[in-house]
């Protein structure tokens, strides 16, 4: 994810729903119950880590067995220490007591448990970018490090970068609920350039190298409740001379891994993200500021997020008075004005026929008297004033240029545009005149834009008037 990425606005669920969800994930429930296994006989070693003897003991009050069980009781441990679960009394002695941030998880409120879980987090991600050590292990049980092919900043931004673009994939409003990404497309991600178009045998061979790390880091993060992860199948691993023991869908792109983020690693990523200083939207986050916020900071918003951000920030007002301040708001001759005042339609929208008295006021307002006409005859007022020539063709202007800003040559805007050349004779020998800021780039995006050749040329030559008679 590069940092001019632009992120989508997430919902977020409610910190109480998940702080509770912290609490159940495994890796820190294992650790908090460690934290209060921890008494005066538990020693730990000069790293911090309980020492052997103890871990079969930490293994039982875990309920883990198995090959892997002393490794992820070391693991809850080490959580449990950088939390501030437990501390250290005594460095020579190896002795511990429970830590002050112990009582958050029972006492403290949401904010205080998700800020114990994203300390685990941090944990795990520092855990989930060092390599697999088992391999270099030398005589003497020391581990050779000068065989070891290993850039630790460049694995966290590798797994940063993977995790960020995990985000934008699956995070944003518009996006299906829960729709897991594959393993594969999400290597390729960070992997494969985006201007190449066939990728070569080396940069396929990335992807592959990178969705075996992201397996195993992907495996990590599942139990810390930041992923849902589907493993890479055991058998694509197998030796090429193996046969599967059953028959295989070599079509089944789940067979190479499939991840999405949990509603608490949304949370979580997002907090990384706005710590990093990148702007990460919420849904909410403008319900208690101005109108003039509101619509610049939905201007980029999907639609499903902009009338959720908006209907929340209507809730808090009484109609009159937010019309009345969505109204104010949307005025201006800027670049951002014309899609500001869509978004002010799209709000006015929700806003019941007690706001009425609001639209009246400004029906003689050259910038917004054309919507205020539109939203009073949609609620069935029938004492309208008719909009003059001059409004209609201003409307027109600013409309175009809203829905230039939001969606750029969509197949919408292409329709819109064959529709006004259509119904307006006579439209481009008059629309030139227009004395709208954005009058010269619409009428050359209308040239672009429309198919009939004939047609585009008299866009094309509107425009020049207008810019001519703009002074460009």
């Amino acid at each position: 994810m590069s940092d001019s990425s632009p992120l989508p606005p997430v919902r977020l669920h409610p910190e109480a729903e998940l702080a509770r969800d912290a609490l159940s994930t495994p890796l820190l429930s294992r650790a908090a119950r460690l934290a209060r296994w921890a008494g005066p006989e538990t020693r730990v070693d000069a790293g911090g880590g309980l020492v052997d003897e103890q871990l079969p003991a930490a293994a039982e009050v875990l309920g883990l067995s198995g090959d892997d069980a002393a490794a992820d009781a070391s693991e809850a441990w080490r959580v449990a220490l950088d939390t501030g679960l437990v501390e250290i009394v005594d460095e020579e002695e190896g002795t511990v007591t429970a830590g002050e941030d112990m009582a958050l998880l029972t006492g403290g409120s949401p904010q205080d448990v998700l800020a114990v879980w994203l300390a685990a987090l941090e944990t795990v991600l520092a855990d989930a970018s060092v390599p697999d050590l088992d391999g270099l292990v030398a005589e003497g049980g020391e581990v050779d490090l000068s065989a070891l092919d290993w850039d630790p900043e460049a694995e966290a931004e590798f797994l940063d970068g993977v995790l960020g673009n995990l985000y934008l994939l699956t995070a944003g409003e518009d996006t299906p609920a829960g729709a897991p990404v594959p393993l594969p497309a999400l290597a390729a991600s960070v992997i494969v350039p985006s201007d190449m178009g066939e990728p070569t045998n080396d940069v396929l061979e990335q992807v592959s190298d990178a969705m075996m790390r992201l397996d195993d880091q992907f495996r990590m993060l599942e139990p810390v409740g930041l992923v849902a992860y589907q493993p890479v199948d055991e058998t694509l691993m197998a030796e090429a001379d193996e046969e599967p023991a059953a028959p295989v869908d070599d079509t089944d792109v789940s067979r190479y891994g499939m991840v999405r983020l949990t509603p608490l690693g949304v949370y979580g990523l997002r907090a990384r993200l706005l710590e990093a200083g990148f702007e990460a939207p919420a849904v909410g986050d403008l319900a208690d500021k101005g109108a003039d916020a509101l619509l610049d900071g939905t201007a980029a918003f999907p639609p499903g997020a902009a009338q959720a951000e908006t209907e929340q920030w209507l809730e808090r007002r009484e109609s009159l008075a937010a019309a009345r301040e969505l109204l104010a708001a949307a005025r201006g001759s800027d670049a951002g004005a014309p899609l500001r005042r869509l978004r002010c339609q799209q709000a006015l929208s929700l806003v019941g026929a007690s706001a009425g008295p609001a639209l009246r006021e400004v029906l003689d307002d050259a910038e917004l008297g054309g919507l205020a006409r539109v939203w009073l005859t949609e609620h069935g007022a029938v004492d309208v004033p008719p909009p003059s020539e001059a409004m209609v063709y201003w409307l027109t202007i600013d409309t175009v240029a809203a829905q230039l800003a939001a969606e750029g040559n969509s197949e919408e805007l292409r329709a819109l545009v064959e529709g006004l050349a259509q119904q307006h004779s006579g439209f481009f020998a008059a629309v030139w005149r227009v004395d709208h800021p954005a009058t010269a780039d619409v009428l050359e995006a209308m040239g672009r834009l429309h198919p009939d050749k004939k047609v585009a040329k008299e866009a094309r030559k509107a425009a020049f008037k207008a810019r001519s008679q703009q002074g460009g």
